[in-house]
């Protein structure tokens, strides 16, 4: 049978020998030739070859932050050989790669992790943060391989050039070197007359490096 059609060749598999690659703009192809991943439970689209998946927990320490902040990164370890298509919702896919770096992740951004990498859950100022809804992030650390999911195309802020603001649900990372404090901004008059409560939260940057934000407040910035 002979099949015509653009969509064969516009979609074909990209040929990147890398261990993360983009697969259009929303898809992650993982090469798992490099070593097992760590990827969000239930973000498997297809595989090729022989991939296994197993559910890991977190650790005794993990557990114990998730129960204080009432958040807990889901994560399957993927390991074999051949080709892992991971996606989430149809969000856009970015990919990082830190040699000797780290960076802070909103934790409903987390797609994969190479297993090179170290991750834990971290709180973000927890006085402020439980009173801004218990904001926590997760910090990685290392040499390897990060994917992370954004709603829409992002936009990368040198907090070094200016003060930098952003709401906690729109922020995905940001990387070492960067400052992070909790700013309350009651709003005023203005901010009641608009249906709000008075009295909002935002993330604060300053120092040296990059935040990345991506254009929608539709996830929660919770781990």
């Amino acid at each position: 049978m002979t099949l015509y059609g653009a969509l064969f060749q516009q979609f074909a598999e990209n040929t990147s020998q890398d261990q993360f690659s983009l697969q259009g703009s929303k898809m992650l192809k993982i090469n798992m030739g490099f070593g097992p991943v760590w990827s969000r439970s239930g973000a498997m689209v297809a595989y090729q070859g022989d991939v296994r998946f197993e559910k890991k927990s977190q650790g005794a320490a993990r557990f114990l932050k998730s129960a204080v902040t009432g958040e807990g990164l889901d994560l399957m370890k993927c390991s074999g050989s051949g080709q892992l298509f991971l996606a989430d919702l149809a969000q856009n896919v970015q990919i990082i790669y830190l040699e000797n770096d780290m960076i802070s992740i909103n934790g409903d951004s987390v797609l994969a992790i190479s297993d090179s990498i170290q991750w834990d859950i971290k709180m973000i100022k927890p006085g402020a943060g439980m009173a801004a809804g218990g904001l926590s992030n997760v910090v990685c650390q290392g040499t390897g391989y990060v994917a992370v999911t954004t709603a829409g195309e992002p936009v990368a802020l040198n907090v070094a050039e200016a003060p930098t603001f952003g709401d906690p649900q729109a922020v995905v990372l940001w990387t070492a070197g960067v400052q992070m404090n909790v700013k309350v901004d009651t709003g005023g008059l203005g901010s009641l007359l608009r249906g709000g409560s008075g009295e909002t939260f935002q993330l604060a940057f300053g120092g040296q490096g990059v935040v990345v934000v991506q254009p929608s407040e539709g996830f929660h910035f919770s781990s």
